[in-house]
Formats: C-alpha cells, structure tokens, sequence
C-alpha cells in the first residue's frame, strides 16, 4: 500500500492553488519524495506530513522548478537538527545541479545535513523487503530525466479454520509456514505452506513519471499499474507548443493510460492556461478513470 501526498502540482509557472512539483510517497514506515519544487517545505507543513523520517528524495531532472525548494529544505532540517542522512537520486546532470546549487550557498563540497548522493541509472534503486522502486528513462528537452515505478510485495495470508483443522499449534511453526516452508509437528506429520497459505493478494503497482515529451517505450514500464501519476502540461490543440517545450499532452497520458492497461490516472504538472473541466473532457474520453491532482491531495494506492 502507498500513500500519497501531493505537495506541488502546478507547471513551471506556479499560480495561487498549485505550487511547484512535489509528491511524497510513504510506505512501510517509509517516507520518499519525489521532485522538490519552490515552496516544498511549507506544503509539507500545510499537508500535516512534517518533516519527519524525511531521508530520501528522488529527483526526476534538474530543471529549477523541481529542484529549487531543496535549500530551504535542508536547511530547516539542519535547524530541526535532523541527524538523518539524505539521500538523494538523480541523474549524474541532476546531481551536479544539486551540488552546484548547494555549494554556492554553503561553499565547495558542503551542504547542511549529511548527504549520500546517487546516481540513476535504469532499473532497481531500492528494496526494502515490502516494496521495490525502479526507475526507467524519459524524454524532456535536453536533460537527463526519470521516472519511478514502485511495486509492493506479494502477501498470502495463513488461513486460521487450515491451521486449527490439521493442528499446527502457536509458535515458529506458523512462523515458518507464513515464510512458505515446510513444517514438522511433534506427532510427525509434515505440513506444507501450500496446505494452509490463502490466495496471494495485496500487490501493488505504482509509477511516478514527470515531465516528458514523448510516451514511447514507457508502455512496458508503466503496464497493469494500479496508478500512473504523469504531467499533462498542455492539451492536444497546443500539441505543437507541447512538443516545442518538451511536454506531454493530457490525450496523450490518456492513450498510454489506456494502451498499458493502467487502472487509474491521474494527471499533474498543471497549466494554468487550462482549466481542470477542459483537461477531464479530453482524457475521460480516451480514459474514463482520469482524475487531476490538486495540491495537498491524499491517495492511497
């Protein structure tokens, strides 16, 4: 299960309902940002999600309105006196922006908390045994940029009316059959995990793509995800305009919405050239399942 916060959903341009990109994600008792816009900490604030076990930010590119809220972050962790170390990825451009930006605040090779940087690079950035991130690449006017894909674990639950009917007793033995092992009871009987596991059920499937210009080759990526979140900066009849700044049209998140066989979208990185009704008009006609994200919006995946 993921919950999300949506922190930041404007374009570059934020107006006075959208601040700059920003999403947190927690799961597992963890908590995972993605994008850093202008403004991020005091939606953090705003949203009642604080600043708490806040240690890992993924970066999609370095453009500024993704990237220029990390200062003001940092260093109100370093007033909080987190002793966290943040770990931040990005592209090996993305970082070198963090860092720059960093270092002409604080000076060469410094920052205001402990960092671990880490470069992207595609496929599995992070296993912490409940769920998996994964991170593939996408096309945005000239930079290195990413998107994320997490996927929660499969769980089979042990069926208590199996457990009772062939007697396996409390203790290590349900232990080691919830682990999928073979037990032996004391009167010698062994009992396999099939015998008393139910059906698997509790995976999930969540993507995270920013900005990007063009949705080829991100079916595979994207595919039977139980939610895709994606930018829709422009709709179709600016199409041109989309290309000419590297942007998604909302169509076009639509149709690979409904080509990878996604169950929900929902679409951010809102201009504010559009209204929410005109962009819904145009992807509920390809994807009826289409919502547009607003800032401190809260879903569970």
């Amino acid at each position: 299960m993921f919950d999300l916060t949506f922190l930041g959903t404007s374009a570059s341009v934020p107006s006075a309902n959208r601040n700059h990109p920003g999403l947190l994600v927690e799961a597992g008792g963890h908590r995972i940002m993605i994008d850093c816009g202008e403004g991020t900490q005091r939606q953090l604030l705003r949203s009642g999600a604080g600043f708490r076990r806040l240690d890992r930010l993924l970066l999609t590119h370095a453009h500024f309105d993704h990237v220029l809220g990390i200062p003001g972050l940092f260093s109100t962790l370093r007033l909080r006196q987190s002793t966290d170390v943040m770990t931040i990825h990005g592209s090996p451009t993305t970082l070198d922006v963090v860092v720059r930006m960093l270092a002409g605040l604080w000076g060469e090779g410094r920052a205001p908390i402990p960092l671990q940087l880490v470069p992207l690079a595609q496929g599995r950035i992070l296993d912490v045994g409940e769920f998996t991130v994964d991170c593939f690449r996408v096309r945005h006017r000239d930079t290195e940029s990413f998107a994320f894909s997490f996927d929660s674990q499969v769980r089979r639950h042990l069926l208590p009316d199996r457990l009772s009917a062939l007697g396996v007793p409390d203790g290590p033995v349900r232990k080691d059959l919830a682990e999928g092992k073979q037990v032996v009871l004391a009167d010698g009987r062994r009992i396999d995990s099939e015998d008393v596991l139910g059906p698997p059920e509790g995976r999930k499937k969540l993507v995270v793509v920013g900005d990007t210009e063009a949705t080829d080759g991100l079916a595979e990526h994207v595919r039977e995800a139980d939610l895709m979140v994606i930018e829709a900066t422009f709709l179709e009849r600016d199409a041109a305009m989309a290309l000419d700044y590297g942007h998604l049209t909302a169509a076009k998140g639509a149709e690979l919405a409904a080509t990878a066989g996604v169950k929900r979208l929902l679409l951010t990185h809102i201009s504010g050239r559009y209204s929410d009704e005109e962009i819904l008009a145009e992807t509920t006609k390809i994807f009826p399942n289409t919502l547009v994200a607003a800032d401190l919006d809260r879903l569970t995946v």
